[in-house]
């Protein structure tokens, strides 16, 4: 996976970010210190997060899921997108991981907007489908382990309302889902699954080449 956009020189990606991205203090911080870490790969590259930001206004999103929460980027730069009012439930494994993004949205004060379930993920999404919270959520942004993005997917697909978004991140995996030498399990679980979007009757999509691909499902 990558967190910078596939194909870019390292100058032209430079330059992108710097008369595109406009990040607060907060996520420049969060940012450096992920990149820090051993699986920084596994962070949202800025330009993304900004695309994200700008999605969630646009929807008027005041309550979406974060399916894959690592340090906090992707739920913080929704969260400070979001009203005042706005709810996002994240969902994550990594009690260490996840530390630094509580400190994080603590430090942008938003963390009475983000309500963190340390569990898999497939649980919670289960829980909230038999609490009835089917057809609620505004917007899904799905980046966690590969060979759940079907039933990730799915489960998002019974959240989300119609009008809603699903954001999918990683669905280029640095090039390897058009290069058929690669046939390793994730691999094939993504390219098998952005078949399946491109023929779902239930969704309008777009993927957008930006970081390590993101599509993007309307659900209908």
């Amino acid at each position: 996976m990558s967190h910078k956009t596939l194909g870019l020189s390292e100058s032209l990606s430079s330059y992108i970010q710097s008369i595109s991205v406009q990040e607060s203090e907060v996520l420049v911080k969060l940012r450096e210190e992920t990149a820090k870490l051993p699986g920084a790969v596994m962070q949202i590259a800025p330009e993304q997060g900004q695309l994200m930001s700008l999605l969630v206004q646009l929807l008027g999103a005041k309550k979406t899921l974060d399916i894959g929460v690592f340090t906090g980027y992707s739920s913080l730069v929704v969260a400070l997108a979001m009203p005042e009012d706005g709810r996002i439930v994240a969902c994550d494994r990594d009690e260490n991981c996840t530390a630094i993004a509580s400190r994080y949205w603590q430090e942008a004060g938003v963390s009475q907007k983000i309500d963190l379930h340390l569990a898999p993920a497939l649980e919670t999404l289960d829980k909230l489908i038999a609490q009835g919270q089917a057809n609620s959520f505004d917007f899904a942004f799905i980046d966690a382990d590969k060979r759940n993005y079907d039933n990730y997917y799915e489960k998002c697909l019974q959240l989300v309302r119609p009008g809603g978004l699903i954001a999918i991140d990683n669905v280029l995996w640095s090039g390897r889902v058009a290069d058929p030498s690669y046939s390793d399990k994730r691999t094939i679980s993504i390219r098998e699954f952005n078949q399946k979007l491109y023929q779902d009757p239930r969704v309008k999509i777009s993927l957008i080449p930006i970081a390590d691909g993101l599509t993007l499902a309307l659900k209908l």
